[in-house]
């Protein structure tokens, strides 16, 4: 297992929900660990620093350079780390709290940097029905994912009316945008609400509460993402017609009682 963990201070409720989940997953027998990228130092921003080779010295095209290093073992060695702690996971938890709708910076620069081309996107056939190995295939396939996500707010306020928008869709570019697109199976999210103003006495049942979300880990039902190259959708990557109806807004693209089987596997792996 490997955790991936957001936030500045290590006695704040997410670093504690992290250290739960650790203690929680070796009990069990897992294998695990812990990528802390404000204790490592990480870098955030996407750059030449990133590359021992620069292809063209001139003019930085991230993508260009991004390709060429992972094809030639030329990128940073920190990179190159996060990228075997994936390969080495069967399942990966990030947390991190909800800051301005989305995560910590430090995360997001997580993921430009390890998420490089030729390794979570760019890969496999592009042309016609079928434009590249995303969208539940990938480097990725076979494993799960999961958010753990302290909120400040209060539930109704990310709920389908709530004035913040439903969580779901909040979660929408983590969960389906990175997550699935490299062929992560991902999990429901596990959000606290009010994190800010936990009481001792609720910090019991949040922790037993996790606990048990992490026993399902392997065996609760996944987000029922639809699978790019399915059967679903048609050669510039729309949802054909007939599907998706009575759903709106990102919903279309969750599967629906009635719709055709995917013709995509979706690979199993033992977890550690």
């Amino acid at each position: 297992m490997l955790i991936v963990h957001a936030h500045p201070e290590a006695k704040s409720l997410t670093s504690a929900l992290k250290d739960v989940a650790v203690e929680t997953l070796r009990a069990k027998g897992h294998e695990v660990q812990v990528s802390d990228l404000y204790k490592m130092g990480w870098k955030a921003c996407a750059d030449g620093d990133d590359f021992t080779d620069i292809t063209q010295p001139d003019r930085l095209q991230y993508i260009v350079e991004s390709r060429h290093a992972f094809a030639s073992g030329t990128q940073s060695p920190e990179i190159e780390a996060e990228q075997q702690k994936l390969l080495w996971a069967d399942a990966v938890l990030f947390t991190f709290p909800l800051w301005w709708f989305s995560a910590p910076a430090i995360l997001k620069g997580w993921f430009d940097r390890v998420f490089a081309f030729g390794f979570a996107y760019g890969v496999g056939q592009h042309g016609g029905e079928r434009w590249g190995d995303r969208y539940g295939e990938g480097v990725m396939a076979g494993r799960r994912a999961m958010v753990i996500v302290p909120i400040g707010g209060r539930a109704p306020h990310y709920s389908d009316r709530g004035v913040n928008g439903s969580l779901d869709d909040i979660l929408w570019p983590i969960q389906h945008g990175t997550l699935f697109y490299p062929g992560f199976e991902v999990v429901p999210a596990f959000p606290v609400y009010q994190s800010d103003r936990m009481e001792n006495e609720n910090w019991g049942k949040v922790r037993a509460d996790l606990k048990d979300r992490l026993d399902q880990l392997f065996t609760m039902p996944t987000i029922a993402f639809r699978t790019q190259n399915g059967g679903h959708y048609d050669a510039h990557q729309r949802l054909k017609p007939g599907l998706g109806a009575g759903a709106g807004g990102t919903h279309i693209h969750l599967l629906q009682s009635g719709d055709p089987v995917e013709t995509v596997p979706r690979p199993a792996r033992t977890p550690r």
